[in-house]
């Protein structure tokens, strides 16, 4: 089955999907995107994805209302016009098409409004069970990560270096010493039983996955503290762990070569592991 796209109101072969030259996501990254993962079909928390997404066009001053627009439902045909068993749907909103100004066009434009649908592979289970091995970085992203914006230069760079030394993720380090997020990822701890992970604020992406997971951990009784943990922290916890819409709840086993815990994935990163995969039959 051929991958598609959508793009402003048409369904295409992903091959043949075009935008303009002077679309403002290609010229100034000035857009915003969302991925949404399916399960047995079904779109998996589309509804806080869609919620965050309106909320960060609102942040960027872009005038698009996506339910007027009507982006679930043309999401939705999308899934089922790929017919693939599952589907990974990216979706990018940019201001639209104007000439190079770096100030919003003075005449109102229509965003342009992107949507690819491929088939979802998902991670392959030995790396659950064996858990991934991820390294460092400088964190050198700008001050409102909060934004699920395009310009994600910094996390291709933290990627790559992950990518050249044969590790899963890269753990974004601020001047602080402080773990942050990984570059794709949310990043968790365990230290002494308790679950811990950076504050929701501008300095990471409130990601859909991270909040399942602490309502899940906090549905299991397990102590749960939104703090930033410094890499040395990380390094010395008893248990780390990575989130995300197709990473799941996936267990790190060492950090720049210094080996996490016993080594394996630890007790509780297995705990959160199962309670999401059994909520998945609950939805």
């Amino acid at each position: 089955m051929p991958e598609i796209a959508y793009v402003n109101g048409r369904f295409c072969p992903l091959a043949k999907a075009v935008v303009s030259v002077e679309d403002r996501g290609y010229q100034f990254a000035d857009g915003v995107y969302e991925v949404v993962a399916t399960y047995d079909g079904c779109p998996y928390a589309l509804e806080p994805h869609l919620v965050r997404l309106q909320g960060n066009l609102k942040v960027l001053h872009l005038p698009l209302d996506i339910r007027e627009y009507g982006l679930r439902a043309k999401l939705m045909e999308g899934i089922e016009r790929s017919g693939f068993g599952e589907t990974l749907v990216y979706i990018q909103v940019t201001r639209g098409v104007a000439p190079r100004h770096h100030e919003f066009p003075a005449v109102p434009i229509a965003p342009t409004v992107v949507m690819t649908f491929k088939e979802l592979r998902r991670l392959p289970q030995d790396l659950y069970d064996r858990g991934v091995e991820v390294i460092s970085t400088e964190d050198l992203r700008w001050k409102r990560c909060d934004i699920k914006s395009i310009a994600l230069l910094p996390n291709i760079l933290a990627k790559q270096a992950a990518a050249q030394v044969g590790a899963f993720e890269a753990l974004l380090v601020d001047a602080e010493k402080r773990v942050t997020e990984g570059a794709s990822t949310t990043a968790f701890c365990v230290q002494a039983g308790q679950l811990c992970t950076a504050p929701i604020g501008p300095h990471i992406l409130p990601s859909i996955t991270r909040g399942i997971l602490l309502a899940l951990a906090r549905e299991l009784g397990i102590p749960i503290d939104e703090k930033f943990c410094t890499l040395e922290q990380f390094k010395g916890a008893n248990e780390v762990f990575l989130a995300g819409t197709t990473t799941e709840a996936m267990p790190v086993v060492q950090i720049d070569g210094a080996v996490i815990g016993e080594g394996t994935p630890g007790p509780i990163t297995r705990q959160i592991r199962a309670a999401f995969l059994e909520s998945l039959d609950s939805t």
